[in-house]
């Protein structure tokens, strides 16, 4: 009896350990899993541009030399829309960096196969976390929700000019955002298709802020003329927690720090921002890691765009306040089951 009593307890005592370090384990991969995406959206093509460069002047410059000629090759295929791999889409990663915040993705309504869209996500965030998780990976099952629709994220153009960094986000479904490659997706590529382009921009990364829910929306009418010149439904996305999981120092208006941050965004595209998350050991120092804040991503319902090859700016500004309305709307309906007060206001800057 006394064997089989402490036999018992030691297993138990294994097994607790084995619990332990279990959930240990999955939260280390978990932050592996951000922090090598917060790496890559940080320094992956500057790093990838520079290795090439250090390679090329190496014994094994034929490496770099053949790599450099396929890039010749290959150039306007970003423009085409890519080459997603649905191998890549769905890396075990992908899975470690969704449950790290948690990140969710709510559909409200069906979309038909036989139609494209244009997604506006709302609000940028510093990194658009959200945006990447749902719509670059199947971590979230947005291709399970919406069957037959394939998500292609927008981002800087900039960034395929980058070796290697420009195969990778393709690999995703990742797409520039500009006028040749959108048009191509649109117009060349059958139905089904849906284009997620962050349309605040640089401009609204400015102003996120934990607590602060604005977004940069008034004069942005780019993406409404697109969808009239192509047919192509608009439909409202809005991520609660996006603005949550990072801290930013906000230059005032005027000050010499918003002026620098201008500069950039109108000359580069994107604006820096000074901020910071929590550190790699420990919350409670800064670092590069986001918090681990929940956010959740609300598709909304279509709007039916007819297809006019030039839209005049009445019909412009027509549909793009429908558009306002209708991401008011989706804000106020989901706001206060993510955690956020009936009184709060979405601000549309």
């Amino acid at each position: 009896g006394f064997f089989l009593g402490t036999g018992s307890s030691i297993l138990s005592a294994l097994q607790d350990l084995f619990w332990l370090s279990k959930s240990k384990v999955e939260k280390q991969l978990q932050i592996i899993s951000v922090l090598q995406w917060v790496l890559t959206f940080l320094v992956m093509g500057v790093a990838c541009t520079l290795i090439l460069m250090y390679i090329l002047c190496t014994d094994c410059w034929v490496i770099a030399a053949l790599y450099l000629a396929w890039l010749v090759f290959d150039w306007n295929t970003p423009k085409k829309g890519g080459r997603r791999s649905q191998w890549v889409r769905n890396w075990a990663i992908w899975r470690y960096f969704r449950d790290y915040f948690p990140i969710r993705l709510v559909k409200t309504h069906n979309l038909l196969t036989t139609r494209n869209y244009i997604f506006g996500y709302h609000p940028h965030g510093i990194m658009g976390l959200g945006a990447f998780c749902n719509f670059s990976t199947e971590a979230t099952g947005v291709g399970q929700k919406f069957p037959g629709i394939r998500p292609y994220l927008a981002t800087l153009a900039g960034n395929f000019r980058m070796p290697i960094l420009r195969d990778y986000l393709m690999s995703g479904g990742i797409c520039p955002v500009n006028r040749d490659s959108i048009d191509y997706i649109l117009s060349k590529n059958g139905s089904g298709n849906a284009i997620i382009i962050v349309v605040g921009g640089a401009a609204e990364s400015l102003n996120c802020t934990p607590g602060k829910n604005s977004v940069t929306l008034k004069n942005r009418k780019g993406f409404v003329k697109l969808a009239l010149r192509h047919g192509a439904d608009l439909v409202p996305v809005y991520s609660f927690g996006e603005n949550e999981v990072y801290k930013q120092v906000i230059f005032e208006e005027g000050s010499w720090g918003r002026w620098v941050q201008k500069k950039f965004q109108k000359h580069i595209g994107f604006a820096p921002c000074i901020f910071h998350g929590r550190g790699l050991f420990s919350s409670n120092t800064w670092g590069l890691l986001p918090y681990s804040k929940p956010i959740t991503t609300v598709v909304g319902e279509p709007i039916t765009i007819p297809k006019i090859d030039n839209p005049s700016q009445r019909e412009v500004d027509f549909y793009h306040s429908m558009y306002v309305d209708s991401l008011i709307k989706l804000f106020d309906k989901y706001k206060s089951k993510f955690g956020l007060p009936e009184t709060e206001v979405l601000e549309v800057n």
